[in-house]
């Protein structure tokens, strides 16, 4: 498999099944299963699983030690804090085989802190911000900035990352960049 410009760390175990886009890097111990598919441009921390078919978009940074299970697919410009898991069974039993894999879909420009868990079956909005140790167990909103557990909205944040202001109605303004976002 053609893996043009990819860093790849001697002690990691990359399928040969596995598409990795160019300029990602893959560090030390990460295990990449078998059809994973991974963008352009991306940083796979030390320790991270990449299960079998989970999709990963472009110029996405996974810090160390997340795991990514099968039914999971992260967009583009996503971060993924250390330590953060995504479950895909809702009722899990080691004597069951045959369990149904619930999906979850991380949208572009999202941000997962650390030690977060995110509950199979959610969406994650475009610049969603979920806060260091929340578990996620419902859809969370573009931009919508979630903490706690379970997660609730606690305010929206800008797609640089800080909190917007409402001006009125659902108008928000960012004092960081001045931008002006109309939310839903």
């Amino acid at each position: 498999m053609d893996r043009k410009n990819v860093r790849i760390h001697p002690t990691a175990e990359v399928s040969d099944e596995a598409v990795i886009g160019e300029g990602t890097s893959i560090w030390h111990q990460a295990q990449i299963r078998e059809r994973a598919t991974i963008g352009q441009g991306c940083n796979i921390g030390k320790g991270v699983y990449i299960d079998f078919d989970v999709v990963i978009g472009d110029r996405v940074k996974i810090q160390n030690y997340v795991s990514i299970y099968h039914g999971v697919k992260i967009g583009n410009d996503v971060f993924l804090g250390p330590h953060c898991v995504f479950t895909n069974d809702l009722y899990p039993r080691s004597h069951i085989s045959d369990f149904k894999v619930g999906e979850t879909y991380v949208d572009d420009g999202a941000s997962i802190g650390t030690n977060a868990t995110i509950v199979c079956g959610t969406r994650i909005g475009k610049h969603a911000m979920i806060g260091a140790g929340s578990v996620v167990t419902r859809d969370v909103p573009d931009h919508a900035l979630v903490y706690g557990n379970p997660a609730k909205i606690k305010g929206y944040v800008c797609v640089c990352g800080r909190k917007l202001k409402e001006r009125e109605g659902d108008v928000f303004f960012c004092d960081n960049c001045e931008k002006e976002i109309k939310l839903d």
